[in-house]
């Protein structure tokens, strides 16, 4: 359902989703909330109640637990037919929220997302596509993420397109696509990238620059990455964990130098920026591409920070008709024959 002219965006909040429980979810979006964002808390009552501070008024729709990590998707929403997940998704479409965000299984939001919303036309499979900082300073947009661990070469393709397409709505004129691989040449990769690589080279308009490495890319060698949702998933770990080391290291470097004092004021704006720069828990989440709506797929270990620069993500997603932009660019599938 659009907005009404004047009418703001509200966002349904995953209350029960995370790997901390609802303390930190419900944290972000009160943070949210104060900030002047529209929210709605999905998850059980009884719980949520307490823990919002005195004089913050949420509303709160009532719902189940969320599915367990470790549960299989399908068969966790058809014996949880009143989780959260599910409850908030029943809100997008019915019109009640604009978006949804969810820290919770990766997998419940993209079941959810789909039976309850829909994909858009001439995509077969949504594709989790999330920002990552490029050394030459410009955004590198990763997909998939993590909703997909398998995927057919057909379905990366789909990833391609809609990357494409939101990277184009993002600002990016015609968006370089790049296919993750081991080695630049065509003969490279494994047998899905084998077979993918001359089904993107033919989709008409994609500007594919071919297979790529990733220092390549994240060096600023393209704009789109496309992979399935396992080796991405584990790229955006590895990426996290990377970053994290060279944070520690350097801190390690500092204590150890007699002038480490000195060097910590002086560095200490610099390394705030840097941090802002690579933080995943300062950017929010990523955007579940290929839905018929907003979906904000957050961190699992999301602290109250990370929570509500999610909600902001999904509330600016809807201002921006970011959807439409998709949907117009990806509504004629591809001759991929």
């Amino acid at each position: 359902m659009a907005l009404q002219r004047g009418e703001e965006p509200l966002v349904a909040l995953d209350a029960m989703g995370g790997d901390h429980g609802p303390e930190p979810i419900v944290a972000g979006g009160v943070q949210a909330a104060r900030a002047g964002v529209r929210v709605a808390l999905v998850g059980d009552r009884a719980l949520l109640e307490p823990l919002l501070p005195a004089g913050v008024s949420i509303p709160i729709w009532d719902a189940g637990a969320a599915v367990a990590m470790g549960d299989d998707p399908v068969a966790g929403l058809r014996r949880r037919p009143d989780a959260s997940i599910a409850v908030a998704m029943e809100g997008h479409q019915t019109g009640r929220a604009q978006a949804v965000v969810s820290c919770g299984h990766t997998g419940a939001t993209l079941v959810a997302a789909v039976t309850r919303l829909g994909v858009l036309q001439g995509v077969d499979r949504p594709a989790v596509a999330t920002w990552l900082p490029r050394a030459d300073g410009g955004r590198l947009l990763l997909l998939d993420a993590g909703a997909n661990v398998d995927g057919r070469p057909e379905q990366l393709v789909d990833f391609a397109r809609l990357g494409a397409a939101y990277a184009a709505a993002e600002g990016i004129a015609s968006p370089r696509v790049g296919l993750l691989s081991n080695g630049e040449e065509d003969r490279k990769g494994n047998a899905q990238g084998r077979a993918t690589l001359p089904l993107l080279r033919a989709v008409p308009g994609l500007n594919v620059v071919g297979n790529i490495e990733p220092t390549t890319a994240m060096a600023g060698g393209c704009d789109v990455l496309v992979t399935d949702g396992f080796v991405g998933n584990v790229l955006l770990k590895a990426a996290e964990g990377a970053m994290a080391t060279v944070v520690s290291l350097l801190r390690q470097e500092m204590r150890r130098s007699p002038t480490a004092a000195l060097g910590r004021w002086l560095l200490a704006p610099a390394f705030a920026r840097f941090r802002k720069r690579i933080a995943w828990d300062a950017h929010g989440g990523a955007l579940l591409l290929g839905v018929q709506g907003v979906v904000i797929v957050g961190h699992g270990r999301a602290n109250a920070s990370a929570v509500a620069a999610a909600i902001r993500v999904a509330e600016g997603a809807v201002r921006s008709g970011v959807l439409d932009a998709v949907r117009q660019a990806v509504a004629a599938p591809p001759d991929v024959s």
